[in-house]
């Protein structure tokens, strides 16, 4: 943007929204010296009015978190092997949290980032949303009795892993936690792929923690932008970007 602009702390973190400061420009009334002053002497350039730019909607990421949280949290009794949650009522109750927290909240978040201008966060957000449908739609199977397809989930594993590295990179231009938090995802894949494909049920318990970590960053990051909105100011700080991005003098930085 080249309109002056100023960060706030809640402002969108999946992709650095900068809501610019509104800026009223008034004029009084002027002398007839000042009228024939300023027809002598015109400025050469006339400056643009500055206009402010207000976004559809608030920052949407902390809806989209909590969701990806609360859909970790049900899926844990079934990566910790609790035998109450196998059974075919406990595993629909599952999948129905799946789908409305998981996917919901997250495909919400995504559409309002996208109003928002917001295209690494809506990308991201809606991406895994869809990905939480499937997760209803196996566990949905499961629980009728009728188990997914293997080979078709392990390429979609393969795929998902690949899109997620590319993430984790663009990611660490933002902030260091968000960077661990698609590491923690990136992470997560790889031991489902090396699961289906050393045949190691052993990788079940690293799976679950990586899913209790994946829950815990959710939160983490959610309660930094709900509490900083309360505040107006940082609480639950989440890092400086682990790089940054290299932009030609005198060029206008990109729209996320």
């Amino acid at each position: 943007m080249n309109v002056p602009s100023t960060q706030y702390p809640h402002d969108d973190v999946l992709g650095t929204l900068e809501l610019p400061a509104q800026v009223t420009m008034q004029q009084g009334p002027t002398s007839q010296s000042q009228q024939s002053d300023s027809k002598v002497a015109a400025p050469a350039v006339a400056l643009a009015p500055a206009v402010a730019v207000v976004n559809p909607f608030a920052d949407p990421t902390a809806l989209g978190l909590f969701g990806l949280a609360i859909g970790c949290a049900s899926l844990l009794p079934l990566a910790f092997g609790v035998k109450a949650a196998f059974t075919p009522d406990a595993i629909r109750m599952t999948a129905w949290f799946c789908l409305l927290f998981g996917a919901g909240c997250q495909f919400l978040a995504g559409m309002m980032s996208f109003a928002n201008k917001n295209g690494l966060g809506g990308t991201l957000l809606t991406t895994f949303s869809f990905n939480w449908v499937m997760n209803w739609w196996g566990l949905s199977e499961v629980a009728a009795g009728r188990p997914t397809n293997e080979s078709v989930v392990l390429a979609v594993d393969c795929t998902f892993l690949v899109i997620f590295l590319v993430m984790t990179v663009a990611f660490g231009f933002f902030s260091k936690l968000l960077f661990a938090f698609l590491v923690d995802i990136v992470v997560l894949y790889g031991l489902r792929i090396a699961r289906a494909t050393l045949h190691l049920p052993s990788l079940g318990l690293p799976i679950a923690l990586a899913t209790v970590a994946l829950m815990g960053i959710s939160l983490y990051i959610a309660f930094s932008l709900v509490l900083a909105n309360a505040a107006g100011r940082v609480i639950l700080p989440i890092g400086a970007p682990l790089w940054k991005p290299t932009v030609a003098p005198g060029a206008t930085p990109p729209s996320h």
